[in-house]
């Protein structure tokens, strides 16, 4: 998809936060703690990210997991922005930034992925 039609899909902030790299403010997201049970999928191309079995509070202000639903639906990559080394989560399918991982995750996963809200749709099992 072109910008433009990117940002004709997408709220001001889904396009910050997805095609541009940036981050919801903490504690702001609609999927900061969620109770039910059901999955987590790219708000830009509807791909499945997470189950929210995997779902923990981190109390770091976004919604944290300790995995993904199947590791070839999200790309990890390299992020020195900001004077520091993360590793950036996005989907694999449309490269939409979603968060970072960091391995300080407090299941026997050790990991933590940390996601902004606007860049996940939520579906509660039927």
């Amino acid at each position: 998809m072109s910008k433009q039609q990117w940002r004709d899909k997408l709220t001001a902030e889904q396009y910050y936060v997805t095609r541009e790299k940036g981050t919801e403010a903490p504690f702001s997201g609609e999927w900061l703690v969620c109770k039910d049970n059901g999955q987590y999928h790219c708000i830009c191309c509807n791909e499945l990210l997470f189950d929210s079995v995997a779902q923990f509070d981190s109390g770091c202000g976004w919604p944290s997991f300790d995995a993904v639903v199947d590791n070839k639906n999200v790309t990890l990559n390299t992020d020195q922005t900001h004077g520091m080394q993360r590793t950036e989560v996005c989907c694999a399918s449309c490269d939409a930034h979603l968060g970072h991982v960091f391995n300080d995750g407090p299941t026997a996963s050790g990991l933590r992925f940390c996601i902004n809200s606007v860049a996940i749709d939520y579906k509660k099992d039927a």
